[in-house]
Order: structure tokens, then C-alpha cells, then sequence
């Protein structure tokens, strides 16, 4: 699984008109599950997002995590970030997981992140979606398991 992290100091999803889902600052993190992933990996990246340190201490340096912090989380379902853009000019899926596959890991790692209580909200999986943020740094980082 691919976790595209970025802190932010607010996020929002919008499906045509409606906001479905938004937060303040914490991560918001593009999620791509790629064929032969697993619940495993699922889990791994979900304790990972909870726990990786990129909010800032006392000191200015990234020693905090969403955890310590209680901050929120934005999960968004993207099967193009499992896209094979090594040649050509066009993007190949075959990488990426089908749907049967992928939604529910992509269920299995929102459920894993909820179990501490702090706000996580999600996209629409197979949606159309605006995905709007404030990057706060900038921080972006690419997790994977």
C-alpha cells in the first residue's frame, strides 16, 4: 500500500457540490492499494500514519506524531498513485488494485486509524473528488508497506 502523507492546517473533499468529508490540521493522506496487498500492510500503514513524527516540537523539529498531538486525519482513496510511469506517456493501472480488491483494504486501514478516538474522516471511494489543502511546511512524504 502507498500512503501519500501531507500535514496540512486544513483539508476538504468535495463530490460535485457537497463537502463530504473535511478537518483541520493534522494529515491528509492519498491512499493506493496495489494488487497482492494485503490486510497486513493495510494495518502496518494505518500504525504508521498514526505514529510517523512530522509535526513540529517545542524545539521546531519533527518529533510529533498525529498521536501525540491528537490531530485529525483525512484518508483519500487514489488508485493513480499505484500508476506504472516508468516509459511512454501514459500512465498504466495494471499495478493498481481492481475495486473488489482495494476497497476493502482501504475500509480495513479507516478502521484501523479510528480506534484512537480523534477525528478521521475519509473520500468517496471510486468517486470523482476535489481534494482541497493548505499544506503546512510544505511536508509531504511517501510511506509504503
Amino acid at each position: 500500500m502507498i500512503g501519500l502523507l501531507q500535514r496540512v492546517s486544513s483539508a476538504s473533499v468535495r463530490i460535485e457540490e457537497r463537502v463530504c468529508a473535511q478537518i483541520g490540521a493534522g494529515l491528509l493522506v492519498l491512499i493506493g492499494v496495489r494488487a497482492g496487498d494485503s490486510l497486513s500492510q493495510a494495518q502496518r500503514l494505518a500504525q504508521r500514519l498514526l505514529d510517523y513524527r512530522v509535526f513540529p516540537d517545542a524545539e521546531g523539529r519533527m518529533n510529533l506524531s498525529l498521536k501525540d498531538i491528537g490531530a485529525d486525519l483525512l484518508l483519500v482513496p487514489q488508485f493513480t498513485l499505484a500508476a506504472d510511469t516508468r516509459s511512454g506517456n501514459r500512465p498504466g493501472f495494471s499495478g493498481a488494485a481492481p475495486p473488489a480488491q482495494a476497497q476493502p483494504l482501504f475500509d480495513a486501514l479507516v478502521a484501523a486509524t479510528r480506534g484512537e478516538g480523534r477525528v478521521v474522516a475519509t473520500g468517496e471511494f471510486g468517486a470523482h473528488m476535489q481534494v482541497s489543502l493548505i499544506n503546512d511546511g510544505p511536508v509531504t512524504f511517501w510511506l509504503e508497506t
